[in-house]
């Protein structure tokens, strides 16, 4: 007898067992929760979130040429990089040529990657790079030929920040080794004038030798002080912070700017 009643338990949970499984077979399951749709790449709505300004646009006109580089960086900062024209395409569509929106004319600190920083890519920078950006005659040559000849109509003068080629134009060590002497003796002039300042003397001097430098330029005969008095290009400064990666455009080269003869409406994307 209790055999019997052992074996109806046990034949009475597997039915239990497998009605309880079909109940849940049949009972319909919820409804997966659809994921955000993502805003389309290279849609209007996209740009506008990047700051993508057209590139043939900041070829034409330098004061778009400025808002693609300010729109570059602050997609750096904020982490919103889309590298553009880093492909083997881009490789390709420039192998016989160069239209270089902008030239870049910086410090060769190994710090200041002027692509990553602007989030640009391929072919689009003309750099020139010493330390300190201190210029001299191949220099001035160079950012013509880019002017000139590839039509690059934007000019920025990048210091940065913690630069140590300003560093020793303050300090003024003795003995300096080979020709580094040149690099200090043509930031001397810079330091000198604010040495009499309040604030961090170096964060001073660096803002100070970009200003001279732009200054240098917008005033170098025959080619960049007719074409810059004219409107045709433009010739700012800017400082990089390493600490943040933003690149400041400094106020007092962005005033007063010439105006461009017969400049084409800035259309960006």
């Amino acid at each position: 007898m209790k055999t019997q009643i052992t074996a109806a338990v046990c034949l009475f949970s597997v039915v239990f067992s497998s009605f309880s499984v079909q109940a849940q077979q049949r009972r319909p399951k919820p409804a997966a929760k659809s994921a955000p749709s993502a805003v389309p790449v290279d849609s209007a709505k996209w740009r506008a979130e990047h700051y993508v300004v057209d590139r043939d646009s900041a070829y034409a006109d330098p004061s778009v040429a400025l808002r693609k580089l300010m729109g570059g960086n602050r997609r750096f900062v904020e982490n919103k990089s889309i590298k553009p024209r880093q492909d083997r395409s881009a490789l390709t569509s420039t192998e016989k040529g160069q239209q270089p929106f902008a030239i870049i004319v910086g410090c060769s600190d190994s710090r200041v990657p002027n692509e990553i920083i602007f989030d640009q890519g391929v072919g689009d920078l003309f750099i020139v790079r010493t330390a300190g950006q201190v210029m001299a005659e191949a220099s001035y040559a160079s950012i013509e030929f880019a002017s000139t000849v590839l039509g690059s109509k934007l000019i920025v003068v990048l210091g940065h920040q913690s630069c140590g080629a300003v560093d020793a134009a303050i300090k003024r060590p003795e003995n300096l080794p080979g020709h580094i002497v040149t690099l200090v003796n043509a930031i001397k002039p810079a330091a000198q004038k604010v040495r009499a300042m309040g604030g961090n003397m170096l964060e001073n001097a660096i803002r100070q030798n970009v200003l001279e430098q732009v200054a240098l330029l917008r005033d170098l005969d025959p080619v960049l002080s007719r074409r810059y008095q004219s409107g045709e290009i433009l010739i700012v400064g800017a400082v990089y912070q390493l600490s943040t990666g933003k690149v400041e455009f400094l106020p007092e080269t962005l005033n007063n700017l010439p105006q461009r003869r017969n400049a084409p409406s800035a259309s960006g994307r």
